[in-house]
């Protein structure tokens, strides 16, 4: 049997801010637009929280809630940096990380538990060594897959450790008077789309049939997909990738379903910058870009272009992820990701009279690229 190990990072950029502002504990803070902006909260500490502010939240509500907070705009690349140092710590335990976000991974550890004695107390381990190395405090979750850890690590937060239950009908009786939020698909929009017929908890759905849910979605696969979760049962692997990559890509699941367009590329376009610092980390070029889109009923749409040239700048990345994101027509968004695939470590030289001007221009941007990756290496911000 597995022992999946979720991470996730304890309101992780506030938390950043307050590592460097320690003046500012205590007092609520907010991270993302200021009041007097059109924007959204990307994060907010506990002590907002209790106001009743969360992220995805409008900026000019989140201060009509808690007018004496602290807003700051975040700082991407001060985030990278810590994250950085996170996933080198969760690299520590095992090789086998997924990455889900700058904030949050999935750890297959079951080939180190021996080493500690437990996986509970490799559990705690990590968030010793998390809090030694990088300042900041994180959550664990340790189950038999994927689904479970990751509500493990919302159990006790912050800074908590959750062991969760192993046996089929133990797993049954833990989620049942969980509310339906809890499982991977139900956003707000689902989570309404239910509450008429009376289905608000786990249990709802533990007793459903699949076709009189299906009827309500519109989905015998989603409707599936929710009673097997209702349940506990997930996929149990963790998608590392291995030294020589076939591609290097970066997704982020939405906390719950996201409907705005412009929030969902400016996610998209997170994940560019990560995957184009990850991918010049080695000399490698990449022939083809690719997006990936997943909506509210588990509907997962991928598309791809091949670049002109083959190329490792941010540029270049941005440019091919914005064409094929525009391209897209969609209303609820639960997973958007990035990727670059074809990769070639060497540049297939051709003899030239002159020297080509595009080719000039690509290498141009890739210094440009490994400069400001040089300069967020030192913990500079660079926009």
């Amino acid at each position: 049997m597995a022992q999946i190990l979720h991470v996730d990072m304890d309101a992780f950029f506030a938390s950043v801010e307050l590592l460097d502002r320690p003046e500012w504990r205590g007092k609520p803070l907010i991270v993302g637009s200021l009041p007097n902006e059109r924007g959204v909260v990307s994060t907010c500490s506990y002590e907002a929280r209790r106001y009743g502010v969360h992220s995805a939240m409008p900026s000019r509500t989140a201060y009509q809630r808690c007018p004496h907070a602290v807003f700051v705009r975040p700082r991407m690349e001060r985030y990278l940096e810590i994250s950085a140092r996170a996933f080198e710590v969760f690299s520590d335990f095992t090789p086998y990380v997924e990455g889900v976000s700058v904030d949050e991974a999935f750890l297959h550890i079951s080939g180190s538990v021996h080493l500690y004695g437990s996986a509970e107390k490799l559990g705690n381990a990590l968030r010793k060594a998390i809090k030694e190395k990088c300042g900041v405090t994180c959550s664990v979750g340790i189950a038999n897959n994927r689904l479970l850890a990751k509500i493990g690590s919302e159990e006790n937060k912050p800074d908590g450790l959750t062991m969760m239950p192993v046996e089929a009908a133990k797993i049954v009786e833990f989620l049942a008077p969980k509310p339906i939020g809890v499982l991977w698909g139900i956003g707000k929009k689902t989570a309404e789309l239910l509450k008429p017929y009376g289905i608000t908890l786990c249990r709802h759905i533990q007793r459903l049939d699949v076709n009189r849910l299906a009827t309500i979605l519109g989905s015998v696969e989603g409707a599936a997909k929710l009673i097997e979760y209702a349940h506990g049962i997930s996929d149990d692997t963790v998608y590392w990738q291995t030294v020589e990559e076939k591609s290097v890509s970066r997704e982020h699941t939405f906390d719950s379903d996201c409907y705005s367009r412009e929030d969902v590329k400016a996610k998209l376009l997170e994940l560019v910058t990560e995957v184009g610092r990850r991918f010049r980390s080695e000399e490698r070029w990449g022939r083809t870009a690719r997006i990936k889109l997943r909506d509210t009923s588990f509907n997962t749409i991928t598309r791809q272009l091949q670049f002109p040239r083959p190329s490792r700048d941010d540029i270049s990345f941005r440019k091919a992820a914005l064409e094929l994101f525009e391209r897209e027509k969609f209303g609820g968004i639960r997973l958007v990701g990035f990727g670059v695939s074809d990769i070639q470590t060497e540049l297939e030289a051709e003899p030239m009279l002159f020297e080509d001007q595009e080719d000039k221009r690509l290498r141009r941007l890739e210094k440009l690229s490994e400069t400001i990756d040089a300069l967020r290496d030192k913990g500079m911000s660079v926009k």
